[in-house]
């Protein structure tokens, strides 16, 4: 059985994605966890403690997810395919960019830290895969790996935007499409 710290951090990571951080109360994380009343104050010292390790925890998951589907493959185009492909939510949004958009968390460095180094590794993470495809010869020599990397960011979240909007999934596969096929002129 999990300690309840964990049911804590869990449902205040899905709350937080749900909700946001302004819209999500201390007394809906204790509902949602099943934790008795004072259990969030034992482990954390407010809901913004609480909510910096929920946010580590969805960044953490993504980023497990994020290499599973970067490390599959043999080649730079087929593992970016495989990021672009990664199973997804898109209704629901990105449970880290979608934090962005919320002001609290925006205003304050402690909340929108470990958003930042999740961006930050990823995009690193991702010019990595694009740099190894220059050096053995796949992608094409004038390819700037770094601008490339947030491209392909920068649609990922953006098809989140769209897709919700529009309240349709296939706008998101749309943009993940186009970043494909944007990848594949970049070959040698």
């Amino acid at each position: 059985m999990k300690p309840t710290k964990d049911h804590l951090v869990e449902a205040a990571a899905e709350l937080l994605w749900e909700r946001g951080y302004a819209a999500t109360s201390p007394a809906m994380i204790q509902k949602r966890s099943r934790a008795g009343q004072g259990s969030m104050y034992h482990h954390f010292s407010g809901k913004a403690d609480l909510a910096v390790t929920a946010i580590r925890h969805s960044a953490g998951q993504l980023r497990l997810a994020t290499e599973a589907a970067l490390g599959s493959g043999t080649t730079a185009l087929e593992r970016l395919g495989a990021y672009l492909d990664m199973e997804r939510n898109p209704l629901a949004g990105c449970r880290v960019g979608r934090l962005v958009q919320d002001p609290d968390v925006v205003a304050d460095d402690r909340l929108r830290g470990p958003v930042a180094e999740f961006f930050t590794w990823l995009r690193q993470r991702i010019a990595d895969v694009l740099a190894e495809g220059v050096r053995t010869g796949e992608l094409r020599a004038d390819t700037d790996p770094e601008a490339m990397a947030s491209l392909v960011i920068a649609t990922v979240q953006g098809g989140y935007v769209i897709a919700r909007a529009q309240q349709d999934q296939a706008a998101f596969r749309h943009a993940t499409e186009a970043a494909k096929s944007a990848l594949d002129r970049l070959r040698a």
